[in-house]
Protein backbone atom coordinates (compact mmCIF):
# COMPACT_ATOMS: atom_id res chain seq x y z
CA UNK A 1 0.00 0.00 0.00
CA UNK A 2 1.38 3.43 -0.92
CA UNK A 3 1.64 6.33 1.52
CA UNK A 4 -1.27 7.94 -0.26
CA UNK A 5 -3.45 4.91 0.53
CA UNK A 6 -2.56 4.63 4.24
CA UNK A 7 -5.82 4.68 6.23
CA UNK A 8 -6.17 7.21 9.03
CA UNK A 9 -5.48 6.15 12.60
CA UNK A 10 -8.89 5.48 14.19
CA UNK A 11 -7.55 6.59 17.59
CA UNK A 12 -6.57 10.06 16.37
CA UNK A 13 -8.87 13.02 16.77
CA UNK A 14 -10.03 15.09 13.79
CA UNK A 15 -7.41 17.57 12.68
CA UNK A 16 -4.62 15.74 14.54
CA UNK A 17 -1.85 14.46 12.26
CA UNK A 18 -0.28 11.15 13.18
CA UNK A 19 3.41 10.44 12.69
CA UNK A 20 2.92 8.29 9.57
CA UNK A 21 0.04 10.19 7.99
CA UNK A 22 0.54 11.23 4.34
CA UNK A 23 0.90 14.96 3.86
CA UNK A 24 0.27 16.20 0.29
CA UNK A 25 2.90 18.47 -1.18
CA UNK A 26 2.12 21.03 -3.88
CA UNK A 27 4.52 20.23 -6.71
CA UNK A 28 3.44 22.94 -9.13
CA UNK A 29 2.58 26.50 -8.17
CA UNK A 30 -0.68 27.78 -9.59
CA UNK A 31 -0.15 29.03 -13.14
CA UNK A 32 -2.34 30.12 -16.01
CA UNK A 33 0.48 30.18 -18.55
CA UNK A 34 0.13 26.85 -20.33
CA UNK A 35 1.58 24.71 -17.50
CA UNK A 36 0.42 21.31 -18.69
CA UNK A 37 2.77 19.13 -16.67
CA UNK A 38 0.24 18.07 -14.01
CA UNK A 39 -1.60 16.08 -16.69
CA UNK A 40 1.41 13.79 -16.81
CA UNK A 41 0.41 12.32 -13.47
CA UNK A 42 -2.70 10.80 -15.08
CA UNK A 43 -0.55 8.66 -17.37
CA UNK A 44 -0.16 5.05 -16.22
CA UNK A 45 2.05 3.98 -19.14
CA UNK A 46 -0.42 1.74 -20.94
CA UNK A 47 1.23 2.82 -24.27
CA UNK A 48 -2.14 3.04 -26.08
CA UNK A 49 -0.98 6.39 -27.46
CA UNK A 50 2.24 4.87 -28.84
CA UNK A 51 0.29 2.10 -30.56
CA UNK A 52 -1.98 4.67 -32.22
CA UNK A 53 0.88 6.90 -33.43
CA UNK A 54 1.40 6.70 -37.22
CA UNK A 55 4.92 8.12 -36.98
CA UNK A 56 6.04 5.57 -34.38
CA UNK A 57 4.60 2.80 -36.56
CA UNK A 58 7.05 3.49 -39.39
CA UNK A 59 9.96 5.23 -37.61
CA UNK A 60 11.74 3.06 -35.03
CA UNK A 61 13.78 6.03 -33.80
CA UNK A 62 10.75 8.13 -32.86
CA UNK A 63 10.09 7.62 -29.11
CA UNK A 64 6.32 8.13 -29.45
CA UNK A 65 3.70 10.38 -27.84
CA UNK A 66 4.06 8.91 -24.34
CA UNK A 67 7.64 10.13 -24.15
CA UNK A 68 6.88 13.40 -25.95
CA UNK A 69 4.08 14.17 -23.49
CA UNK A 70 3.99 12.87 -19.90
CA UNK A 71 7.44 11.30 -19.62
CA UNK A 72 9.21 14.37 -20.96
CA UNK A 73 7.36 16.61 -18.50
CA UNK A 74 8.27 14.25 -15.66
CA UNK A 75 11.92 14.54 -16.65
CA UNK A 76 11.65 18.31 -16.69
CA UNK A 77 10.06 18.29 -13.26
CA UNK A 78 12.86 16.25 -11.71
CA UNK A 79 15.89 17.39 -13.68
CA UNK A 80 14.82 20.55 -15.51
CA UNK A 81 15.91 18.81 -18.73
CA UNK A 82 15.71 20.45 -22.14
CA UNK A 83 12.94 19.43 -24.52
CA UNK A 84 14.16 16.55 -26.69
CA UNK A 85 14.58 17.41 -30.38
CA UNK A 86 12.46 14.41 -31.37
CA UNK A 87 9.41 16.56 -30.57
CA UNK A 88 9.80 18.01 -34.08
CA UNK A 89 9.11 14.56 -35.53
CA UNK A 90 5.59 14.55 -34.08
CA UNK A 91 3.18 15.17 -36.97
CA UNK A 92 0.44 16.75 -34.83
CA UNK A 93 -2.16 14.25 -36.08
CA UNK A 94 -3.56 14.22 -32.51
CA UNK A 95 -4.57 10.55 -32.69
CA UNK A 96 -2.96 10.02 -29.29
CA UNK A 97 -5.65 12.19 -27.66
CA UNK A 98 -8.35 9.77 -28.76
CA UNK A 99 -6.30 6.73 -27.77
CA UNK A 100 -5.57 7.77 -24.16
CA UNK A 101 -7.95 6.05 -21.71
CA UNK A 102 -7.14 8.42 -18.85
CA UNK A 103 -7.49 11.76 -20.61
CA UNK A 104 -3.88 12.90 -20.56
CA UNK A 105 -3.71 16.18 -22.55
CA UNK A 106 -1.12 14.76 -24.94
CA UNK A 107 -1.52 17.12 -27.89
CA UNK A 108 -1.47 20.10 -25.52
CA UNK A 109 1.80 18.85 -24.08
CA UNK A 110 3.22 18.31 -27.56
CA UNK A 111 2.24 21.82 -28.67
CA UNK A 112 3.75 23.32 -25.54
CA UNK A 113 6.92 21.25 -25.87
CA UNK A 114 7.36 22.16 -29.54
CA UNK A 115 6.91 25.82 -28.70
CA UNK A 116 9.49 25.62 -25.94
CA UNK A 117 11.94 23.71 -28.13
CA UNK A 118 11.64 26.21 -30.98
CA UNK A 119 11.97 29.20 -28.64
CA UNK A 120 14.87 27.92 -26.54
CA UNK A 121 16.73 25.26 -28.50
CA UNK A 122 16.40 25.90 -32.23
CA UNK A 123 18.93 28.07 -34.04
CA UNK A 124 16.93 30.95 -35.51
CA UNK A 125 19.35 31.19 -38.46
CA UNK A 126 19.17 27.50 -39.29
CA UNK A 127 17.66 26.21 -42.52
CA UNK A 128 15.13 24.17 -40.53
CA UNK A 129 13.86 27.16 -38.58
CA UNK A 130 13.55 29.41 -41.64
CA UNK A 131 11.82 26.64 -43.64
CA UNK A 132 9.41 25.87 -40.78
CA UNK A 133 8.51 29.52 -40.35
CA UNK A 134 7.72 29.82 -44.06
CA UNK A 135 5.56 26.68 -43.99
CA UNK A 136 3.85 27.68 -40.75
CA UNK A 137 2.90 31.05 -42.22
CA UNK A 138 1.57 29.73 -45.53
CA UNK A 139 -1.05 32.49 -45.57
CA UNK A 140 1.65 35.14 -46.05
CA UNK A 141 3.16 33.24 -48.97
CA UNK A 142 -0.31 32.65 -50.44
CA UNK A 143 -1.25 36.32 -50.24
CA UNK A 144 1.84 37.23 -52.24
CA UNK A 145 1.46 34.37 -54.72
CA UNK A 146 -2.20 35.12 -55.35
CA UNK A 147 -1.41 38.62 -56.56
CA UNK A 148 -0.01 37.08 -59.75
CA UNK A 149 -1.38 33.52 -59.65
CA UNK A 150 -0.48 32.40 -63.18
CA UNK A 151 3.10 33.62 -62.85
CA UNK A 152 3.44 32.13 -59.37
CA UNK A 153 2.10 28.78 -60.54
CA UNK A 154 4.53 28.70 -63.45
CA UNK A 155 7.50 29.58 -61.27
CA UNK A 156 6.65 27.25 -58.38
CA UNK A 157 5.83 24.43 -60.77
CA UNK A 158 9.23 24.65 -62.44
CA UNK A 159 11.38 21.61 -61.63
CA UNK A 160 14.54 23.72 -61.27
CA UNK A 161 12.82 25.97 -58.71
CA UNK A 162 11.65 22.89 -56.84
CA UNK A 163 15.20 21.54 -56.72
CA UNK A 164 16.47 24.89 -55.43
CA UNK A 165 13.77 24.94 -52.74
CA UNK A 166 14.88 21.51 -51.62
CA UNK A 167 18.59 22.35 -51.52
CA UNK A 168 18.21 25.78 -49.95
CA UNK A 169 15.13 25.43 -47.72
CA UNK A 170 14.60 21.71 -47.30
CA UNK A 171 11.15 21.74 -48.93
CA UNK A 172 10.86 18.46 -50.81
CA UNK A 173 11.02 18.56 -54.59
CA UNK A 174 8.94 15.39 -54.77
CA UNK A 175 5.65 17.25 -54.44
CA UNK A 176 3.96 19.63 -56.85
CA UNK A 177 3.30 23.00 -55.27
CA UNK A 178 -0.47 23.60 -54.96
CA UNK A 179 -1.73 25.94 -57.67
CA UNK A 180 -3.21 29.29 -56.70
CA UNK A 181 -6.69 30.07 -58.05
CA UNK A 182 -7.00 32.91 -60.52
CA UNK A 183 -9.75 34.32 -58.30
CA UNK A 184 -9.67 33.81 -54.54
CA UNK A 185 -12.79 32.91 -52.61
CA UNK A 186 -12.88 36.31 -50.94
CA UNK A 187 -12.61 38.05 -54.32
CA UNK A 188 -15.55 35.98 -55.55
CA UNK A 189 -17.48 36.77 -52.37
CA UNK A 190 -17.05 40.51 -52.79
CA UNK A 191 -17.81 40.33 -56.52
CA UNK A 192 -21.16 38.60 -55.87
CA UNK A 193 -22.05 41.25 -53.28
CA UNK A 194 -21.85 39.18 -50.13
CA UNK A 195 -24.86 37.30 -48.70
CA UNK A 196 -27.70 36.48 -51.07
CA UNK A 197 -30.01 35.31 -48.25
CA UNK A 198 -31.04 37.28 -45.16
CA UNK A 199 -32.38 35.61 -42.04
CA UNK A 200 -32.91 36.48 -38.40
CA UNK A 201 -33.04 32.83 -37.33
CA UNK A 202 -30.50 30.96 -39.46
CA UNK A 203 -27.09 32.61 -39.44
CA UNK A 204 -23.57 31.28 -39.93
CA UNK A 205 -20.13 32.89 -40.15
CA UNK A 206 -17.84 31.06 -42.55
CA UNK A 207 -14.26 30.35 -41.51
CA UNK A 208 -12.84 29.45 -44.92
CA UNK A 209 -9.20 29.10 -43.88
CA UNK A 210 -6.23 29.68 -46.15
CA UNK A 211 -6.54 26.83 -48.63
CA UNK A 212 -10.19 27.32 -49.58
CA UNK A 213 -9.49 30.99 -50.08
CA UNK A 214 -6.30 30.87 -52.14
CA UNK A 215 -6.23 27.40 -53.72
CA UNK A 216 -9.67 25.74 -53.83
CA UNK A 217 -12.30 28.50 -53.80
CA UNK A 218 -14.74 26.02 -55.36
CA UNK A 219 -15.03 24.43 -51.89
CA UNK A 220 -15.95 27.75 -50.30
CA UNK A 221 -18.43 28.53 -53.08
CA UNK A 222 -20.07 25.13 -52.58
CA UNK A 223 -20.34 25.77 -48.85
CA UNK A 224 -22.04 29.13 -49.39
CA UNK A 225 -24.47 27.84 -52.02
CA UNK A 226 -25.48 24.78 -49.99
CA UNK A 227 -26.13 26.78 -46.84
CA UNK A 228 -28.07 29.41 -48.75
CA UNK A 229 -30.13 26.62 -50.28
CA UNK A 230 -31.21 25.75 -46.74
CA UNK A 231 -32.08 29.40 -46.01
CA UNK A 232 -29.00 30.47 -44.06
CA UNK A 233 -27.58 33.94 -44.02
CA UNK A 234 -23.85 33.50 -44.57
CA UNK A 235 -21.27 36.11 -43.59
CA UNK A 236 -17.52 35.96 -44.20
CA UNK A 237 -15.62 37.98 -41.58
CA UNK A 238 -12.03 39.06 -41.94
CA UNK A 239 -9.84 36.29 -40.63
CA UNK A 240 -6.33 34.95 -40.24
CA UNK A 241 -4.97 31.41 -40.48
CA UNK A 242 -6.52 29.01 -37.95
CA UNK A 243 -3.03 28.39 -36.56
CA UNK A 244 -2.85 24.66 -37.30
CA UNK A 245 0.45 24.82 -39.26
CA UNK A 246 1.87 27.12 -36.60
CA UNK A 247 1.09 24.66 -33.80
CA UNK A 248 2.63 21.85 -35.83
CA UNK A 249 5.88 23.78 -36.25
CA UNK A 250 6.17 25.13 -32.71
CA UNK A 251 5.35 28.73 -33.68
CA UNK A 252 3.01 29.19 -30.71
CA UNK A 253 3.38 32.98 -30.58
CA UNK A 254 2.35 33.20 -34.24
CA UNK A 255 -0.65 30.99 -33.51
CA UNK A 256 -1.64 33.16 -30.57
CA UNK A 257 -1.58 36.30 -32.72
CA UNK A 258 -3.72 34.56 -35.34
CA UNK A 259 -6.13 33.36 -32.67
CA UNK A 260 -6.44 36.89 -31.31
CA UNK A 261 -7.34 38.26 -34.73
CA UNK A 262 -9.91 35.51 -35.29
CA UNK A 263 -11.41 36.00 -31.84
CA UNK A 264 -11.75 39.72 -32.45
CA UNK A 265 -13.58 39.18 -35.76
CA UNK A 266 -15.77 36.19 -34.91
CA UNK A 267 -16.65 36.33 -31.20
CA UNK A 268 -18.80 39.44 -31.58
CA UNK A 269 -21.05 37.68 -34.09
CA UNK A 270 -22.07 34.91 -31.69
CA UNK A 271 -24.43 37.08 -29.56
CA UNK A 272 -26.11 38.10 -32.84
CA UNK A 273 -27.07 34.47 -33.47
CA UNK A 274 -24.22 33.35 -35.72
CA UNK A 275 -22.50 29.98 -35.44
CA UNK A 276 -19.04 29.46 -36.96
CA UNK A 277 -18.74 26.99 -39.84
CA UNK A 278 -15.49 25.58 -41.22
CA UNK A 279 -15.02 23.53 -44.38
CA UNK A 280 -11.61 22.23 -43.24
CA UNK A 281 -11.60 19.81 -40.29
CA UNK A 282 -8.16 21.00 -39.17
CA UNK A 283 -9.50 24.56 -38.94
CA UNK A 284 -12.54 23.49 -36.94
CA UNK A 285 -10.30 21.40 -34.66
CA UNK A 286 -8.02 24.36 -34.05
CA UNK A 287 -10.87 26.72 -33.14
CA UNK A 288 -12.67 24.10 -31.09
CA UNK A 289 -9.87 22.47 -29.14
CA UNK A 290 -6.45 24.07 -29.45
CA UNK A 291 -7.54 27.68 -28.92
CA UNK A 292 -9.25 27.16 -25.53
CA UNK A 293 -6.60 24.67 -24.38
CA UNK A 294 -3.66 26.96 -25.04
CA UNK A 295 -4.79 30.58 -25.04
CA UNK A 296 -6.48 32.87 -22.56
CA UNK A 297 -8.05 35.36 -24.99
CA UNK A 298 -11.41 37.09 -24.68
CA UNK A 299 -14.03 35.27 -26.74
CA UNK A 300 -12.04 32.05 -27.22
CA UNK A 301 -14.44 29.89 -25.19
CA UNK A 302 -17.46 31.22 -27.11
CA UNK A 303 -15.72 30.50 -30.41
CA UNK A 304 -14.93 26.96 -29.28
CA UNK A 305 -18.52 26.26 -28.22
CA UNK A 306 -20.02 27.64 -31.44
CA UNK A 307 -17.67 26.15 -34.07
CA UNK A 308 -18.79 23.29 -36.32
CA UNK A 309 -17.69 21.43 -39.39
CA UNK A 310 -20.02 22.39 -42.27
CA UNK A 311 -21.43 18.92 -42.94
CA UNK A 312 -21.76 18.24 -39.21
CA UNK A 313 -23.78 21.44 -38.75
CA UNK A 314 -26.26 20.60 -41.49
CA UNK A 315 -26.73 17.09 -40.14
CA UNK A 316 -27.53 18.54 -36.71
CA UNK A 317 -29.83 21.38 -37.79
CA UNK A 318 -31.40 20.20 -41.06
CA UNK A 319 -33.05 17.00 -42.30
CA UNK A 320 -30.10 16.41 -44.59
CA UNK A 321 -30.74 12.69 -44.93
CA UNK A 322 -34.24 13.31 -46.34
CA UNK A 323 -32.90 15.92 -48.74
CA UNK A 324 -30.27 13.45 -49.97
CA UNK A 325 -32.84 10.67 -50.30
CA UNK A 326 -34.88 12.82 -52.70
CA UNK A 327 -31.85 13.84 -54.79
CA UNK A 328 -29.73 12.15 -57.44
CA UNK A 329 -26.50 12.79 -59.32
CA UNK A 330 -24.75 11.28 -62.30
CA UNK A 331 -23.15 7.93 -61.45
CA UNK A 332 -19.95 8.39 -59.44
CA UNK A 333 -17.77 6.22 -57.19
CA UNK A 334 -15.65 7.63 -54.38
CA UNK A 335 -12.83 6.38 -52.18
CA UNK A 336 -13.31 8.34 -48.94
CA UNK A 337 -10.56 9.08 -46.42
CA UNK A 338 -11.43 10.51 -43.00
CA UNK A 339 -8.76 13.01 -41.87
CA UNK A 340 -7.23 12.48 -38.44
CA UNK A 341 -8.61 15.83 -37.28
CA UNK A 342 -12.08 14.72 -38.36
CA UNK A 343 -11.68 11.54 -36.32
CA UNK A 344 -10.70 13.60 -33.28
CA UNK A 345 -14.04 15.41 -33.57
CA UNK A 346 -16.06 12.22 -34.02
CA UNK A 347 -16.75 13.01 -37.68
CA UNK A 348 -14.93 10.16 -39.38
CA UNK A 349 -18.04 8.42 -40.76
CA UNK A 350 -20.29 11.34 -41.59
CA UNK A 351 -19.62 11.57 -45.35
CA UNK A 352 -19.95 7.81 -45.85
CA UNK A 353 -23.15 7.63 -43.80
CA UNK A 354 -24.68 10.53 -45.73
CA UNK A 355 -23.71 9.80 -49.32
CA UNK A 356 -24.36 6.08 -49.33
CA UNK A 357 -28.05 7.11 -49.51
CA UNK A 358 -27.50 9.38 -52.53
CA UNK A 359 -28.82 7.97 -55.78
CA UNK A 360 -26.02 7.54 -58.30
CA UNK A 361 -23.21 7.42 -55.75
CA UNK A 362 -21.04 4.56 -54.50
CA UNK A 363 -18.79 5.61 -51.62
CA UNK A 364 -16.29 3.42 -49.78
CA UNK A 365 -14.34 4.20 -46.63
CA UNK A 366 -10.70 3.35 -47.34
CA UNK A 367 -9.82 2.61 -43.72
CA UNK A 368 -8.63 4.37 -40.61
CA UNK A 369 -4.97 4.90 -41.55
CA UNK A 370 -3.44 8.37 -41.47
CA UNK A 371 -2.73 9.95 -44.86
CA UNK A 372 0.76 10.78 -43.64
CA UNK A 373 1.11 14.33 -44.92
CA UNK A 374 -0.14 15.99 -41.71
CA UNK A 375 -0.21 19.51 -43.10
CA UNK A 376 3.33 20.81 -43.51
CA UNK A 377 4.97 17.61 -42.18
CA UNK A 378 5.08 15.81 -45.53
CA UNK A 379 6.49 18.89 -47.27
CA UNK A 380 9.76 18.66 -45.36
CA UNK A 381 12.59 16.94 -47.21
CA UNK A 382 13.63 14.85 -44.22
CA UNK A 383 10.02 13.82 -43.46
CA UNK A 384 8.87 13.02 -47.00
CA UNK A 385 9.76 9.31 -46.95
CA UNK A 386 8.14 8.89 -43.52
CA UNK A 387 5.05 10.65 -44.82
CA UNK A 388 4.77 8.29 -47.78
CA UNK A 389 5.33 5.20 -45.62
CA UNK A 390 2.51 6.30 -43.32
CA UNK A 391 0.25 6.90 -46.31
CA UNK A 392 0.99 3.54 -47.95
CA UNK A 393 -2.03 1.80 -46.40
CA UNK A 394 -4.35 4.55 -47.58
CA UNK A 395 -2.92 4.43 -51.11
CA UNK A 396 -3.36 0.67 -51.24
CA UNK A 397 -6.96 0.82 -50.02
CA UNK A 398 -7.78 3.58 -52.49
CA UNK A 399 -6.39 1.63 -55.41
CA UNK A 400 -8.46 -1.43 -54.43
CA UNK A 401 -11.64 0.58 -53.90
CA UNK A 402 -14.33 0.61 -56.56
CA UNK A 403 -14.08 4.35 -57.06
CA UNK A 404 -11.26 6.19 -58.80
CA UNK A 405 -12.12 9.61 -57.34
CA UNK A 406 -11.02 10.41 -53.79
CA UNK A 407 -12.98 12.35 -51.19
CA UNK A 408 -11.87 14.05 -47.98
CA UNK A 409 -12.51 17.22 -45.95
CA UNK A 410 -8.83 18.05 -45.41
CA UNK A 411 -6.91 20.01 -48.08
CA UNK A 412 -3.52 18.52 -47.30
CA UNK A 413 -4.94 14.98 -47.08
CA UNK A 414 -6.31 15.64 -50.57
CA UNK A 415 -2.80 16.60 -51.72
CA UNK A 416 -1.43 13.33 -50.35
CA UNK A 417 -4.26 11.26 -51.84
CA UNK A 418 -3.71 12.78 -55.29
CA UNK A 419 0.08 12.53 -54.96
CA UNK A 420 0.00 8.85 -54.00
CA UNK A 421 -2.68 7.61 -56.41
CA UNK A 422 -3.16 10.19 -59.18
CA UNK A 423 -6.89 10.33 -58.40
CA UNK A 424 -8.92 13.51 -58.63
CA UNK A 425 -10.17 14.55 -55.18
CA UNK A 426 -13.50 16.12 -54.18
CA UNK A 427 -14.67 17.75 -50.97
CA UNK A 428 -17.99 16.44 -49.58
CA UNK A 429 -19.47 19.94 -49.95
CA UNK A 430 -18.90 19.80 -53.69
CA UNK A 431 -20.93 16.61 -54.01
CA UNK A 432 -23.59 18.05 -51.72
CA UNK A 433 -23.80 21.13 -53.95
CA UNK A 434 -24.18 18.93 -57.03
CA UNK A 435 -26.99 17.00 -55.36
CA UNK A 436 -28.99 19.84 -53.81
CA UNK A 437 -28.31 23.16 -55.52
Amino acid sequence: MSDAETPPDPTSTPGEQTEDEFEPVEVFPESTDMDLRPGADNCYKCTACDVSCPVAEVDDEFPGPKFQGPEQWRLKRKEDASVDDSIMSCSNCMRCDDACPSGVPLSQMHNAARGEYVDEEMDKLSREYIRNRILANYRTLAELGSMFPRLTNAVMGNSLVQQINEKVLGITAEREFPAFATQTFREWWHERGGPQVRSEDKRVAYFHGCYSNFNTPEVGKAMVRVFEEFGYEVVVPKQHCSGTPMFANGMVDDAKRAAGINAENFAGLIPEGYDIIASCTSCSMSLRQEYPELFDIDGIEDISEHTYDALEYLRIHEDLESAIADASVSEQSFAYHAPCHARNQGLDRQAVELFRELDGVVIEDVGDSCSGISGTYGWKEEKYDTSMQIGADMFDHMEHAEGNVGMTECPTCSMQMEHGTGYDIKHPLQLLEEALV
